[in-house]
């Protein structure tokens, strides 16, 4: 059987899981490469401790990099940050204390991702890894926590979509523009919780930054993963990054290594099943602007600079474009100019190393000669944090990954993303424009959707505690996209006097009052496609477990719903090919807008055949081997990690 390469890395790293070729939909084990943490150390390490843990099983595995609120100095931080080194001392861990750099540069800068590799972060721009051909992609806390004990953590290999890029880039047009050019093109969710592969041609044109930017921001894009070819250009990257470590004497890779994957590099087989592909040819992308404050939503510069949009603030910050390339490509705008009266320009370097290099070749001093005000290496106002946050009213360009409203200050403000060229002559002109002129184009959308690969009926051995199948009565919520807070509602979130009798009565209330009254115990329920979107809130999981929902069924999931479900103990199966089959017969139902479809008949899934029996008709689903029904049958990952800990689940509890 052919495999994508996301297929082929995930068996690379597979621990536990299907004894055949992995496919998507499939659940195993994976022990990754390593797991990066940052500020949020700090919580994973209160769950690592709820779980009993005293010890951590691989200390070669976690990285520490203290990146988020590194300007905040008041001593309830700083204890904090203490407290994360203490244990990273006390444990061997690998620690970056504040200032070195933002975790996901550090990662790439230093060595610890590698070709063919899966590396994990706490943290959703993980997909950035991809850029070295390597699998990065974001996991929980509890996730992070449960690797730290055991080394591995549960995944399902998501569907993979196929990105291939044609032509080379005119100059002045970055890797940048390429990403937001995808997100604003494809703004359907065509790639959600998509692996994606980016092949062809235009690949080898792209210098190691724009696959770093491209990689990171398709996080932005819906994606989960996204993976780059291994080439010369990846080869010299690590080659350079060797070099240096082998001087420091921190190697983590050889120059063997590098032979074996410049000769050999991992690649997807010829055959491989793709669930789509996109084309783009890099010579038709000009720059582009995403927002306001939403990434789904792009105009080309040339379209932008005619309504001259003033700003107040612009940033060359974050893990997506503060790299020496991008720092340089600013600095080349900006050169002998001054920033605009009434603007505020704020730089923070990827790493404090380039930072070491801008200030070697002159181009810090350029970007501050300008009127840059330098902010340390970290996240800072891209995440909104410390200096320089927009305030009510303002308009802000920024080379970063994100620009939710509010999440860079005010939600009375508006954000734009853009290149570091773009953002440098926009401070410099005042408002939003580019340094030079292009005409507005935007390129060719051109997607092909493949028909999805039916599930066949596959035989799974059955664990003690585990049911071979499940009967209830089907409840059809038809909504597609149905988020956490329709699910479970923000009122309810943060009381913590919610008994599980109380959350049964509440859940759905925001999507449909008559919820709680019409459905029982027993009930399954069936959802549209990506069932769960919206907040991380565990509540929306443990609500309709409480309820006594057996399982839910759906066209697809957010991945962070899944992630919480089986995390504790939930059942969640995707079964597009039935979802389809429930909206076409209920059409007239989803025209008179109902809510929740209770037709009175039974649902059976069987288990141990993968197989869903309803109405006299049979569907398959991808099968639930012993990883998903071993996290089921302890009740969630905390206990499983506890069990196989030899820590008894009591102790767990309390």
């Amino acid at each position: 059987m052919s495999q994508t390469v996301v297929e082929k890395i995930a068996q690379l790293h597979m621990s536990e899981g299907p004894k055949r070729k992995l496919r998507a939909g499939d659940f195993l084990s994976i022990r990754p490469h390593h797991v990066m943490t940052h500020d949020n150390t700090s919580a994973v390490l209160k769950k690592f401790k709820a779980i009993g843990a005293t010890k951590v099983k691989n200390p070669r595995q976690p990285v520490f990099a203290l990146d988020h609120d590194i300007q905040n100095t008041a001593e309830e931080n700083l204890k904090k940050y203490r407290s994360i080194e203490t244990f990273a001392q006390a444990q061997g861990i690998d620690f970056y204390v504040a200032g070195t750099g933002i975790g996901h540069q550090i990662m790439v800068e230093r060595g610890y991702v590698v070709p063919a590799s899966l590396v994990v972060a706490s943290d959703s721009h993980s997909n950035m890894y991809g850029a070295l051909g390597a699998i990065g992609t974001p996991i929980v806390r509890t996730d992070a926590a449960a690797i730290w004990a055991t080394g591995e953590f549960w995944w399902s290999i998501p569907r993979t979509i196929q990105v291939v890029l044609e032509g080379k880039l005119q100059p002045g047009v970055s890797g940048k523009d390429v990403i937001i050019t995808l997100c604003g093109l494809y703004n359907k969710d065509e790639v959600l919780n998509a692996a994606l592969e980016f092949a062809g041609s235009g690949v080898h044109t792209l210098g190691m930054d724009d696959r770093f930017s491209i990689a990171n921001m398709t996080t932005e894009w819906g994606a989960l993963v996204g993976w780059f070819p291994v080439d010369q250009v990846t080869i010299s990257y690590l080659r350079q990054r060797h070099a240096i470590h082998h001087w420091q004497g921190n190697e983590k890779f050889t120059e063997d290594d590098l032979l074996r994957w410049a000769r050999a590099p991992l690649g997807p087989d010829h055959d491989a099943q793709y669930a789509a592909k996109i084309e783009l040819d890099l010579s038709q992308v000009t720059p582009h602007v995403s927002g306001p404050d939403t990434v789904q939503v792009m105009q080309s510069v040339a379209q932008i600079e005619e309504k001259r949009i003033p700003i107040q603030r612009a940033y060359l910050v974050s893990c997506v474009n503060s790299r020496l390339s991008d720092l340089e490509a600013a600095a080349r705008v900006l050169n002998g100019k001054k920033v605009a009266a009434g603007v505020h320009f704020y730089v923070a370097p990827a790493s404090s190393q380039v930072q070491e290099e801008a200030e070697k070749r002159g181009i810090w001093k350029t970007l501050l000669d300008a009127g840059g005000v330098a902010l340390p290496a970290g996240c800072g106002p891209c995440i909104g944090l410390g200096t320089g946050l927009l305030e009510a009213g303002e308009v802000g360009i920024s080379a970063t990954n994100r620009n939710f409203k509010g999440r860079m200050g005010s939600r009375d403000a508006q954000c734009y993303l853009a290149s570091p060229e773009v953002v440098a002559a926009s401070a410099i002109a005042g408002y939003i424009t580019g340094p030079v002129h292009f005409s507005h184009a935007n390129p060719n959308i051109r997607f092909t959707e493949f028909l999805p690969a039916t599930s066949s009926a596959e035989k799974v051995a059955i664990l003690e505690g585990f049911p071979e199948s499940v009967k209830g009565r089907l409840v059809f919520l038809p909504q597609d996209n149905l988020n956490t807070d329709g699910i479970y509602g923000k009122d309810y979130t943060y009381r913590e006097d919610m008994t599980p009798a109380m959350m049964a009565k509440v859940v759905m209330e925001n999507y449909d009052p008559e919820f709680s009254s019409h459905v029982a115990a027993g009930d399954v329920i069936v959802g549209g496609s990506n069932f769960g979107t919206g907040s991380s809130r565990e509540q929306a999981v443990t609500a309709l477990k409480a309820k006594g929902i057996p399982l839910v069924i759906a066209s697809s999931f957010s991945q962070t719903y899944l992630r919480n479900a089986f995390n504790n103990g939930f059942l969640c199966i995707e079964t597009p090919e039935f979802v389809g089959k429930m909206k076409a017969r209920f059409a007239e139902a989803l025209a008179n807008k109902e809510k929740t479809i209770i037709p009175g008949e039974e649902i059976e899934i069987d288990f141990a055949s993968s197989v869903l029996h309803y109405a006299g008709e049979s569907y398959t689903f991808p099968a639930l081997g012993s990883v998903p029904q071993s996290l089921v049958i302890a009740g969630g990952v905390e206990n499983l990690v506890a069990q196989r800990l030899g820590l008894h689940a009591e102790a767990v509890a309390k």
